[in-house]
């Protein structure tokens, strides 16, 4: 009995101080998304609920991110400003986010590279910096960096005075508050408090949240479309897989800090759950939130619990404080967003990228690039596949045909057959991966073979043929053959060799050996019986 009391002490704790960190970004999520600060808060009050209720028993806390601020705002963009598609292209991702979760791929996502995740966060750091540069001169918010980047002009000459000083005021106060306060008082909540106080107190002209209600959040989808499903699928598909990894990392490094394993697939079940409530509730959408996560961790919550009493506190914060969080001033909530875009940067990454291959730089600088300026879905896919080319390029540029002895007792057979033969027998050896990426460097050996009758092909690695080196090797014989070379394939891996043998059943005309000295004694007694 003692032992549960502490926990859920422990809990309690851990949940006041993550909704103390959520109330802040929540507003300023909701501001930088375009849906409003009520959109942002309902949305950390009904996430962290729901996905606490169903998900793992974990102090993860879900709500607003940054990643899900700015693809809310790109779909905002991109549907005009139709709230009504929005949101159901957003409950078309939650739907997504819960099939993903009956799938394999929430293992998979942790193989996504470095470069992709680290330019897609740094490209959403920067793009959270470049949109508050308006409101921090006192002018409105756009929707989109290059908007924003094409009217800086404009805001710079029509600055609003009293705004700018508030800004640079908050922006103090929010970068340079002590370390030995901030590990008690987030310096987000105190930017929040001290930045209204000032505003109130000097009664400043300008803008301030001011629609915000407590108002139970009404039904905001409309009328199912299918032609609005079917061009938002890729946008939805795209959505469900951020969030869904951004839910993943906070789930790795909650295992880290406690101890345990946990259920990729029931994680991201919790999360598609609780998105689909906050989209068919007009609120905005997010994931599991690290820093609220480790912070709750710290302050001692160890069930998800903690989750539920974070979004208790919240829903009585907007219930008893509403007229005070209408007036908390727009530019406020935008020194706070800088403060979270710098905080978003990758910068450890410069510690290292003068060693780091061009390639992983490539694709870093590519997706950073696209989430910036272009489109940050499209910026991860491209991402993903320019990542995984340059993979396929390096592993085969390191494939090659070659005459490689094989160190255990065959080398001077082998060498001695080639003699023996004169060098109608050529042994060699696929050194690397046979697979898709590598078919051109091996296929050009075979191009010219002349006098050669037997090519004893050995091939040592483990791992399997794709389908495009299956077609290749089909491909080598058949150059071989109109040659009048005889190809023999030695494959010493087990589980390859039955599936070239399974191959060879459905009318693949080769000769597959598992040891070279068969193949050997086959090709030596063939050219004496010639």
């Amino acid at each position: 009995m003692i032992k549960r009391l502490h926990t859920i002490k422990g809990d309690f704790f851990g949940g006041i101080i993550a909704s103390i960190i959520a109330l802040p970004q929540a507003l300023a999520f909701g501001v930088a998304s375009g849906l409003g600060a009520a959109a942002g808060i309902w949305g950390a009050v009904i996430l962290s609920f729901f996905a606490a209720i169903f998900g793992l028993n974990c102090p993860i806390i879900s709500g607003p991110t940054g990643p899900s601020a700015i693809i809310i705002a790109h779909i905002i963009a991109l549907n005009g400003g139709d709230l009504s598609v929005v949101f159901l292209v957003l409950a078309f991702s939650a739907i997504i986010q819960m099939i993903i979760s009956l799938t394999g791929i929430p293992s998979l996502i942790k193989y996504v590279p470095y470069p992709v995740i680290s330019g897609f966060l740094s490209g959403i750091g920067i793009i959270i910096i470049i949109l508050q540069i308006s409101p921090v001169l006192g002018g409105q918010n756009y929707s989109s960096t290059l908007e924003s980047i094409k009217h800086i002009s404009f805001c710079l000459q029509n600055i609003n005075n009293e705004a700018l000083i508030l800004s640079i005021v908050c922006l103090l106060i929010v970068f340079l508050t002590p370390k030995f306060i901030t590990k008690y008082i987030p310096s987000q909540i105190i930017t929040l408090i001290l930045g209204s106080l000032i505003c109130y107190y000097f009664n400043l002209d300008v803008e301030k949240i001011s629609n915000i209600n407590f108002e139970i959040p009404k039904f905001a989808l409309g009328s199912f479309d299918f032609s609005i499903f079917s061009t938002s699928l890729t946008i939805a598909l795209s959505v469900s897989l951020v969030l869904s990894a951004e839910s993943l990392l906070t789930g790795l490094v909650m295992e880290s800090l406690m101890k345990k394993k946990y259920s990729a697939k029931k994680l991201i079940l919790s999360q598609g759950i609780g998105n689909l409530v906050c989209a068919l509730f007009g609120s905005m959408q997010g994931s599991g939130a690290t820093m609220r996560s480790v912070a709750a961790f710290r302050a001692g919550a160890t069930t998800k619990l903690s989750a539920v009493f974070s979004s208790l506190i919240l829903l009585i914060a907007l219930y008893k404080f509403t007229p005070l969080i209408s007036q908390i001033p727009i530019c406020t909530l935008s020194a706070i967003l800088i403060k979270i875009g710098c905080d978003i940067l990758d910068l450890k990454i410069f510690k290292i990228i003068k060693h780091a291959p061009k390639d992983d730089i490539l694709t870093l600088c590519a997706v950073i690039f696209l989430t910036v300026f272009y489109n940050l879905i499209f910026a991860i896919i491209t991402g993903v596949v320019l990542a995984s080319i340059l993979y396929a390029k390096r592993v085969a540029d390191n494939t090659n045909i070659k005459e490689k002895y094989n160190p255990e007792g065959y080398s001077l057979l082998e060498e001695k057959t080639e003699k023996d033969s004169h060098y109608k027998i050529r042994i060699l050896h696929i050194d690397g991966q046979f697979f898709f990426g590598s078919i051109s460097q091996i296929i050009s050996h075979f191009d010219e073979m002349l006098e050669v009758e037997y090519i004893i092909l050995t091939y040592s690695s483990s791992h399997k043929l794709d389908m495009s080196a299956i077609f290749a090797l089909e491909d080598i014989i058949l150059r071989l053959d109109a040659q009048k070379i005889n190809l023999c394939f030695v494959v010493s891996d087990n589980e390859i060799y039955k599936q070239i043998e399974a191959i060879k059943k459905s009318g693949f005309d080769l000769m597959l050996y598992k040891n070279e000295k068969e193949a050997i004694d086959y090709a030596l007694n063939s050219i004496k019986k010639d």
